[in-house]
């Protein structure tokens, strides 16, 4: 008898009232994500990480993409209030993935990220696709100016723990800049003297320097670890 009425459900092209395939919205759905995840792939991959080199928040920035994009999505369908939608932008926005906050370079491709997901997820048929590409081509398009023709040079940082304290005097910081170069192999900008500790002659420094001006390779280890003072 329930087999029956199953067999009749899929017959009428429903289950238990919700339509087993929707071909119109299916093919929005596939439009619209392989347009979110294609903008999504030019920054990330061709923007963000040539200047970076942070292949951790690679995954971290697709993964963002697509789940937001596809949530976002699902609750446009069944209407839900854009101020609801505006909630759940906030709520990704603040979170982080480590105990430390995201370096700031990084949580602005973030809010990017959201955005553009956001944006293409919540587009309704009020607005066209040339609207939705050309508020994307904008995106993309101011990013790549800031990131390529202005010429920004991107400054990262990484901790250390210095053992040659007399050092760290004011007076002595083009010293320590200088043993700090030979000793790491990198041109530093400029350094921070963190937490001193006089018991184990020690102190924490963090140093800064721009990727483009090493002559050295640097891989991932280099780049800021965000270690606690």
């Amino acid at each position: 008898m329930m087999i029956d009425t199953i067999l009749s459900l899929v017959e009428a092209g429903k289950l238990y009232g919700i339509s087993l395939i929707n071909y119109s919205g299916l093919t929005e759905l596939f439009i619209r994500f392989g347009f979110n995840l294609l903008v999504a792939i030019v920054i990330i991959r061709y923007l963000y990480y040539p200047t970076t080199r942070r292949k951790d928040y690679l995954f971290t920035f697709v993964m963002l993409s697509t789940t937001i994009f596809l949530l976002i999505f699902m609750l446009e369908s069944v209407k839900m209030k854009i101020g609801f939608a505006l909630g759940l932008f906030a709520i990704f926005g603040i979170i982080r993935y480590r105990t430390n906050p995201i370096p700031i370079k990084e949580m602005t491709y973030l809010f990017v990220v959201i955005t553009i997901a956001v944006i293409n997820g919540m587009t309704s048929k009020k607005i066209s696709y040339a609207e939705l590409i050309t508020t994307n081509l904008i995106i993309v398009f101011v990013v790549f100016i800031i990131e390529k023709l202005l010429l920004l040079k991107h400054e990262t940082s990484k901790k250390i723990t210095y053992e040659k304290i007399e050092l760290i005097k004011p007076e002595n910081r083009k010293e320590l800049i200088a043993d700090l170069e030979d000793r790491t192999g990198i041109k530093i900008s400029r350094i921070e003297v963190g937490r001193i500790n006089f018991l184990q002659d020690t102190a924490r420094i963090k140093i800064y320097f721009y990727e483009g001006e090493q002559d050295n390779f640097l891989d991932e280890d280099y780049y800021d670890d965000d270690d606690d003072d």
